[in-house]
């Protein structure tokens, strides 16, 4: 599944409107952002990459954050421009934005598309004006509707989030919703269960008792109702949380979880190449006086140890509905052992794993319990 001659890159973009109360990722609010002086600095940050990484296939690139619909088409269309410069763009590149369905931001959807981007990755999380409210999203319902209408016209793909096993989520209720999802036309969607992230507004909210999150039980029978309905409807999961019709499939995302190489740019952006961990400064002023001192963002940059990218590869490639390949995994990074064999049929025995041919992988409960366990041990 891994060609070392691809790249995939990741781009961050670390500026919110607002900070939702359920968020860890590295988002910032500031009152002002200099958009010329950003995109010199990740044009920069750009360039030490693909110094390092010469002579690669660029096979996708991710705008992501943060809330990366801020940015101007021009600082994106001169991103993909670089980056194309840099590496060779595959004929079939994958291009993605992440978006907010705010009004303002929406009406730059055809200007993106003309600056490169070919998908549209929506936050919808919810159809309901109250969810959305206690999700302290800065979009109403109808918005989210107009501006999934204004991704597809713009671009060919689009994906939209949506959370679920929210305090007093129901069966009835999140059935309706799944069915709405279903049939709006998109070929991806990415459904998440909601979780309360050390660090964020909900976690303190949740420490004092101001609501109480649905309970496991009831988010496992929400979790069995999501694979069963969009595998109905012809969008099976393909990782945890991941829903496609066959073929149309997050490109980038599959490169993470196939455990390929990719360049991470931008403040707190995370990357893995030639066999190294990268991360950038996180807060946005650090990450700007780095580029300036040194020509990149870089705060850290790691040899992993064989062992710890067995790990890496193995928590990665069970995430997915395809599951792994032991021995090509083995032998691509080198280990004399991967699996535990007997660990495996216990596994199988409790209907957590399956074992096909020379292919090994998780079942759709083993793959709650591996976001359950990831979850709890996140740092």
């Amino acid at each position: 599944m891994s060609d070392p001659s691809t790249l995939a890159l990741y781009v961050h973009w670390p500026f919110c409107v607002s900070k939702c109360p359920y968020c860890d990722f590295n988002s910032h609010v500031r009152s002002s952002v200099d958009q010329a002086e950003w995109r010199d600095a990740l044009l920069r940050d750009l360039a030490h990459e693909a110094e390092v990484l010469p002579g690669r296939r660029l096979t996708s690139v991710f705008f992501g954050g943060g809330t990366p619909s801020l940015m101007e088409p021009a600082t994106v269309a001169a991103l993909i421009e670089a980056a194309s410069r840099h590496w060779s763009a595959d004929d079939q590149i994958e291009i993605t934005l992440e978006a907010n369905p705010n009004s303002a931001e929406a009406a730059r959807f055809a200007d993106l598309a003309s600056a490169g981007v070919n998908r549209i990755s929506l936050g919808l999380q919810s159809f309901d004006d109250a969810k959305l409210a206690f999700l302290g999203r800065a979009h109403s319902a109808i918005e989210g509707q107009r501006a999934l209408a204004a991704a597809q016209s713009a671009v060919d793909r689009v994906s939209f989030d949506l959370i679920y096993a929210l305090p007093g989520d129901t069966m009835e209720g999140w059935s309706r919703d799944l069915d709405r999802a279903l049939s709006l036309g998109t070929e991806h969607l990415s459904l998440y269960q909601l979780t309360i992230e050390p660090g964020t507004r909900f976690a303190t909210d949740v420490a004092r008792k101001n609501f109480e999150p649905l309970d496991a039980d009831r988010s496992a029978d929400l979790f069995e109702l999501t694979q069963e309905r969009s595998a109905a409807a012809g969008r099976p999961a393909y990782e945890i949380s991941n829903h496609a019709k066959p073929g149309a499939e997050s490109r980038h995302n599959l490169a993470y979880w196939r455990y390929q190489d990719y360049a991470g740019v931008g403040p707190g952006a995370h990357g893995r190449r030639r066999g190294m961990r990268t991360v950038r400064h996180k807060k946005p002023e650090n990450f700007i006086a780095a580029v300036g001192r040194n020509g990149h963002g870089l705060a850290e940059e790691e040899e992993l140890s064989r062992t710890e990218a067995a790990q890496e590869a193995l928590v990665m490639g069970l995430r997915l509905a395809e599951g792994i390949d032991p021995g090509a995994l083995r032998g691509r990074l080198e280990v004399d052992e991967l699996v535990d064999q007997a660990g495996i049929d216990r596994m199988i025995q409790l209907g957590l794993m399956w074992r096909q041919e020379n292919r090994v992988g998780t079942t759709a409960e083993g793959r709650l319990l591996l976001d359950s366990i990831l979850a709890e041990v996140a740092p």
